[in-house]
């Protein structure tokens, strides 16, 4: 078995000793921003800037990865404002998950649908592309495979980021009473 749940807080995998304490005094909101900002732009970097370069090594129509080209309206460099935001969702991500850490990449995923729906609805009419890009396929696509990327990424770097305790693991319950 790759994961065994200690008690219902404490998880452990068996394989790299990742241990991860939900509820303890670790698991406060400040270590939960933390880490979830540094997940978000840490995923943007690899999964979906990662992944934008693809598109354009492979001839899809892109704006590349990496960009350093200046956003509105503080001119700072596109790929500096794409891990801000990264980390702001990180942050929303990881205050509020809850349940297994093996599940973290499903939510994850739904929570890159989330942004790539923002993304879409709001954002992008502000920048006065219209809504969904006036419903242009690629472009709508695009923004979808490369959120969802960002998304399990977050998912799957976030329990790496998770603080560990300076101690073992508790050993596995026993079935038989304690001696008095």
């Amino acid at each position: 078995m790759l994961h065994c749940m200690i008690d219902r807080r404490v998880w452990v995998n068996k394989n790299c000793g990742l241990v991860i304490i939900w509820g303890s005094s670790m698991d406060t909101i400040a270590t939960r921003a933390c880490v979830g900002f540094s997940a978000g732009s840490i995923a943007v970097l690899t999964f979906h800037q990662g992944l934008s370069e693809v598109f354009l090594r492979v001839g899809l129509p892109t704006h590349g990865g990496f960009r350093i080209s200046p956003t509105w309206p503080f001119g700072l460099p596109s790929i500096v404002s794409l891990c801000f935001w990264g980390g702001i969702y990180g942050i929303a991500f990881a205050v509020s998950v809850r349940g297994r850490p093996t599940s973290l990449w499903r939510q994850g995923l739904l929570m890159g649908l989330l942004a790539a729906a923002i993304g879409l609805f709001i954002v992008t009419p502000l920048k006065g592309h219209g809504i969904a890009y006036h419903g242009a396929l690629w472009p709508i696509g695009r923004a979808m495979i490369l959120n969802l990327s960002w998304g399990l990424g977050m998912g799957l770097l976030l329990p790496l980021l998770w603080p560990r305790p300076l101690t073992t693991p508790p050993a596995e319950p026993s079935l038989r009473p304690a001696e008095a």
